[in-house]
């Protein structure tokens, strides 16, 4: 499922990580989770753009785990960004990225 409701574009460099961010997450429910569904929402909130992508899968993701959450993370600091993982053993995970966007 996906949700966006972003009134106007972000620049592309912001542009470009929520989208990078959204691929390689969904990669990784399809590699990892064992999920049954997925949910990408995004949404803007004046100077933020608020990217959250959570799955029903078994959980136990770690961003200093392995490259590709570390590499988010990497990626969305590059822009002065924010990475949360909430992905306790047995699930779900909720991935929630935090923007800066200028209004």
């Amino acid at each position: 499922r996906v949700k966006v409701d972003v009134p106007s574009r972000p620049s592309p460099t912001i542009e470009a990580v929520a989208y990078f961010v959204v691929s390689e997450a969904l990669t990784n429910v399809v590699k990892h989770a064992e999920a049954s569904r997925a949910e990408v929402t995004v949404e803007r909130f004046g100077k933020t753009l608020l990217v959250v992508i959570s799955d029903d899968g078994v959980g136990g993701a770690e961003p200093t785990g392995g490259t590709g959450l570390a590499g988010l993370a990497k990626r969305i600091a590059s822009v002065d960004g924010t990475l949360s993982v909430d992905s306790p053993v047995g699930g779900p995970t909720v991935i929630t990225v935090e923007l800066p966007c200028v209004p």
